[in-house]
């Protein structure tokens, strides 16, 4: 918001001043992140390519267009050709496009095809996704919680509630049951929905899957270092869409493995059984007014 103000204050000057700031520029994160799987790192690398593509071509015609204007200029004198076309011009300018098309769609679809294929996985996890949480099923080991907007940020989204937003870590982007996977192992998950259509996206992951009621969408995903990464429903699912975060935690497999008998052994709650929405919904109702 400050930044916008300042540009609408200072206008061209203000642009100019943003551009060569770099540590500005670092905080907005304008780019793509590399993300912490092998998708994500192929994802950023074909984004990398294509901006750079587009950069060189925009530098090879708004060069050739200003050297032209310049040099061709009327006050130098300069008389406009009388021809009409070019046959070898035409030709160039449609093969050259041609090429570089079909470089790019080359990693393009070997990006694609790596992402579809979620064979060869060492574990299965489903994913369904309500108005407004996720239910998380392990099949592997007979584990399956609600994933629901945690309490603080629950707290702080009620109108009038007193608590300030910004005091809450992670406003709205923390669960009270983050979904625990381990790191280097190939993940299958099977992703749907319950009632309209969702979309469970982690950017860190480096794709995004819809969960659509009455069918189930494949992705995969083999996290490389431990850490926690956030993200978000990319799809509106209603007016509490902006309250259904994601939150995957990547263990060590020791740490994964001690998690999982910790599971087994914690008794379910009736909050755990019986959650279907009416947790979240005080929140939201009164948030949305």
């Amino acid at each position: 918001m400050k930044i916008a103000k300042a540009l609408t204050r200072w206008g061209i000057p203000g642009m100019l001043l943003l551009l060569v700031s770099v540590p500005v520029m670092a905080d907005l994160e304008l780019n793509l992140r590399p993300g912490v799987t092998e998708t994500s790192e192929r994802v950023y690398d074909l984004h990398m390519l294509v901006m750079w593509i587009c950069v060189a071509i925009g530098v090879v015609v708004y060069g050739v267009l200003a050297y032209s204007i310049l040099r061709h200029r009327k006050s130098r004198g300069v008389k406009p050709a009388t021809f009409h076309e070019s046959t070898k011009v035409e030709v160039v300018w449609t093969i050259i496009p041609i090429l570089i098309l079909v470089g790019i769609a080359i990693p393009a679809t070997k990006a694609l095809i790596a992402l579809e294929d979620t064979g060869d996985y060492d574990m299965s996890i489903k994913v369904t996704g309500y108005q407004w949480k996720w239910h998380y099923t392990y099949l592997d080991n007979d584990i399956d919680f609600y994933s629901s907007l945690a309490g603080p940020s629950r707290d702080a989204a009620i109108l009038d509630s007193g608590v300030d937003p910004d005091s809450v870590p992670h406003y709205l982007l923390d669960v009270d049951h983050p979904l625990v996977i381990p790191v280097n192992k190939r993940i299958r998950f099977l992703i749907t929905a319950d009632d309209v259509i969702h979309s469970w996206w982690v950017p860190d992951l480096g794709w995004k899957q819809d969960a659509i009621p009455g069918y189930v969408n494949t992705a995969w995903t083999e996290v490389s270092e431990p850490g926690v990464y956030r993200g978000q429903c990319a799809e509106l699912c209603g007016r509490g869409h902006g309250f259904m975060p994601i939150v995957v935690e990547a263990k060590t497999q020791a740490e994964f493995d001690q998690w999982v008998a910790d599971q087994k052994k914690a008794p379910q709650s009736d909050a755990a059984v019986n959650n279907t929405g009416d947790i979240v919904q005080p929140a939201v109702a009164k948030a949305a007014r």
